[in-house]
């Protein structure tokens, strides 16, 4: 069973070891802070002062990554208490599991754990004149910004990390040749990074067939619908994906009971 994962790369692994799987890491991108930091603590001051009408959590990672940029200013007990004064929508269940970390938790959570999920939620909300913080990740949301610009109020993003490349290239190449020969029996993909650098890795080495044999041979599991729709965008089935709760555990868990059929 392939892991694309690198973050909760050994807690993945060792779930599915506890349900009697064999993981072949092979983590396809890494999660870095973002390069300059001036733009994230400039987002960080405007926070602390109060600027934020509401804030959209996207990821748990983002906030814990602006919660590590606090800390090595010296301004962390100013951010938790800033985000504690602020109404705060998050998208899905683990931006509100980072929040609890703080001792905080969500004034609301999206309708849906997708950008759409979001808009709709908020629809619901006056935003008029207000700024609205938004954290991104990996790259822009055109979609998200241009609904906040929308309805008269002023978007303010944060990048506060980046993806880079965590495999070598022959890892990954190797990976490809395996799935494409019938010896991985799923892969398991947690964020569209991954899947982009499969497909860019394939691509340099001409290997896009293989990877396409690879794919249909595989059960492809997705960590929720974000990702299935990523998946879907390439033209790849996917298999596995929690109807709810799109955490580890519950795709684990509905990996085993697909692949035990």
């Amino acid at each position: 069973m392939a892991l694309a994962e690198s973050r909760q790369l050994e807690e993945l692994a060792q779930m599915l070891e506890k349900e009697g799987a064999f993981p072949l890491r092979c983590p396809l991108v890494g999660v870095l802070d973002a390069p300059d930091a001036a733009p994230v603590l400039e987002w960080l001051h405007e926070l602390i002062a109060g600027r934020f009408g509401y804030l959209i959590l996207m990821t748990g990672e983002a906030l814990r990554r602006l919660v590590g940029f606090a800390e090595r200013a010296g301004l962390r007990d100013a951010v938790v208490a800033a985000l504690g004064k602020t109404r705060i929508i998050t998208r899905g269940p683990k931006p509100g599991m980072a929040l609890r970390e703080l001792g905080l938790v969500p004034t609301k959570v999206a309708e849906a754990p997708t950008t759409a999920g979001i808009i709709a939620t908020l629809r619901k909300e006056s935003l008029h004149g207000l700024t609205v913080g938004l954290t991104l990740y990996g790259e822009p949301n055109p979609p998200l910004v241009d609904f906040v610009e929308s309805v008269g109020a002023t978007a303010r993003p944060v990048l506060p990390y980046v993806y880079a490349p965590a495999a070598d290239a022959h890892l990954v190449v190797d990976l490809i040749g395996k799935m494409a020969v019938g010896e991985v029996d799923a892969i398991v993909f947690t964020s569209s990074a991954q899947l982009d650098r499969l497909f860019e890795v394939a691509k340099e080495h001409n290997l896009e067939s293989e990877l396409r044999q690879g794919l249909d041979k595989v059960r492809v599991a997705a960590v929720g619908p974000v990702m299935a729709e990523s998946l879907h965008e390439k033209n790849v089935r996917v298999d596995v994906c929690p109807e709810q709760g799109f955490v580890m555990k519950n795709l684990v868990t509905q990996l085993g009971r697909t692949m035990n059929k």
